[in-house]
């Protein structure tokens, strides 16, 4: 397996390209950090003692929109890592335990074969590439040259030299014509013009099995398992253009070189060893015994959560997964409940706990301008979109983050997605009005007052409104 891209990063520097996207909630980077960083120093060590070695799991403790799901999203991003969110209410919606738990691994190595497909297919993009331009100048040629062979089909006894002679210039012009025509259609000359192709269409079906677990969708490849006759796939003739034959071309024959067997192989080693499990909504299930209804749930959820944790296999249609390394982050707001309430077999399985702050007013003011994916960026650029150059004047930020955090105070309080809400009740009218505005939207602090000022002072309507 390729090292992890981030080996050259210390925790410090994790930190800081964490901070390109999240602001503040140091103490949870650390955490994340130090994590992810053990991961690549565990994979330095001898075989034999990396398997005593197990990922210290963490609980993020914190209310909703504080940047809990998206610390983690990003730690998976910045490692390249097999990453899933879910979730642990989905284990409760049906009967006592709900979605079978070995799903969510299951899920997981899905993810992981898809980034190792991606990975192998554009390594050998350059020679599929080419696989499908021969294909299209099979096409674009093959008629001809073939009555043109018919023309000087022999009529002479085999050997005359003058026969050869003419099917030699007739294969030499073919060639000649076919380097032309390739030229044309790598260039992009001939990029408009429509062809006629035979697409590969996949026969495997999608049946759903009943599992001890409950009901899933698995995957039958009957063709591959079968063989010989029934190897063959089933075609289909589509009419596109060159461009797009190009594309559809390049990805089938991009499929036929990956061998499967070995993505999938490899999808599992990504998932034992730099897994990622997001576990939202943790506190939902915080439950102790004692109670009726929905605590037997919630407490046979945790009890289904242990073993896949703490290290056990699952099985899955690419092979059997271990769960000891994948590392597990949970998160709740843990308002009504407390981390106490969750069983204490769960509580040791996530020994390392970071609460995250509340965001004040400052920190909304920096969320606006600061990430690389700021929502002020992203309004801008959409409007852009339309030649609408939109500014907002210092005055007018400072106003929106006074604006949502005090929404979050009087209402209930959602971090940071109360911008959102606020951005976009600001920006109605502009973004309706966009292709016919002037070319220059300066957003002031009287704007933003007589957008939004009104509106946060009436508590009632705020509640619906924003």
């Amino acid at each position: 397996m390729p090292p992890l891209p981030i080996e050259e990063l210390s925790p410090r520097e994790i930190v800081a390209e964490l901070d390109r996207y999240i602001v503040g909630q140091k103490a949870a980077k650390r955490a994340v950090a130090i994590a992810l960083r053990n991961r690549y120093r565990r994979q330095m060590l001898p075989a034999e003692q990396q398997e005593d070695i197990i990922p210290k799991n963490i609980l993020m403790i914190g209310p909703t929109g504080v940047g809990k799901t998206e610390i983690a999203r990003r730690l998976a991003q910045l490692a390249r890592a097999p990453f899933i969110k879910i979730e642990a209410t989905k284990f409760t919606e049906v009967g006592y335990v709900g979605r079978d738990v070995d799903s969510m691994i299951r899920d997981l190595v899905a993810v992981a074969y898809r980034i190792v497909e991606a990975e192998k297919t554009e390594e050998i993009r350059p020679r599929a590439a080419e696989q499908a331009v021969e294909r299209i100048l099979d096409i674009l040629v093959a008629p001809e040259s073939g009555r043109r062979a018919y023309a000087f089909a022999p009529l002479s006894p085999e050997g005359d030299p003058e026969v050869e002679q003419k099917e030699a210039d007739v294969r030499e012009a073919i060639r000649r014509r076919r380097e032309r025509v390739r030229e044309q259609v790598v260039s992009g000359a001939r990029d408009d013009e429509r062809i006629e192709i035979e697409v590969e269409e996949s026969a495997s079906p999608f049946v759903q099995i009943f599992s001890p677990h409950g009901l899933e969708k698995m995957g039958l490849d009957i063709a591959n398992q079968l063989g010989g006759a029934f190897a063959n796939r089933a075609s289909a003739k589509r009419s596109v253009t060159i461009a797009e034959a190009k594309e559809i071309l390049t990805e089938e024959e991009a499929r036929k070189m990956i061998d499967a067997a070995s993505v999938a192989k490899e999808a599992i080693e990504r998932t034992e060893q730099t897994g990622i499990v997001f576990l939202d909504e943790l506190d939902k299930i915080a439950g102790r015994e004692g109670g009726a209804g929905p605590d037997v749930s919630r407490e046979g959820v945790q009890r289904d959560l242990l073993p896949i944790i703490e290290g056990s296999t699952v099985a899955t249609k690419y092979g059997p997964v271990r769960t000891d390394h994948i590392l597990f982050v949970g998160a709740g707001a843990f308002h009504v409940s407390k981390p106490s309430d969750l069983i204490p077999e769960l509580q040791g399985r996530l020994p390392i706990r970071v609460e995250l702050e509340d965001l004040g007013e400052a920190d909304l003011r920096r969320i606006l301008t600061e990430p690389k994916n700021a929502l002020t960026k992203q309004y801008s650029q959409l409007l852009a979109a339309d030649g609408v150059n939109l500014e907002f004047s210092d005055e007018a930020l400072d106003e929106i983050a006074r604006l949502a955090h005090l929404v979050n105070t009087r209402a209930e309080n959602i971090g940071a997605r109360r911008l959102m809400t606020v951005m976009e009740r600001l920006l109605e009218d502009i973004m309706f009005d966009a292709p016919e505005v002037e070319r220059t939207i300066r957003i002031d602090a009287d704007y933003v007052s007589e957008k939004l000022a009104d509106l946060v002072s009436d508590v009632d309507l705020s509640k619906y409104i924003l």
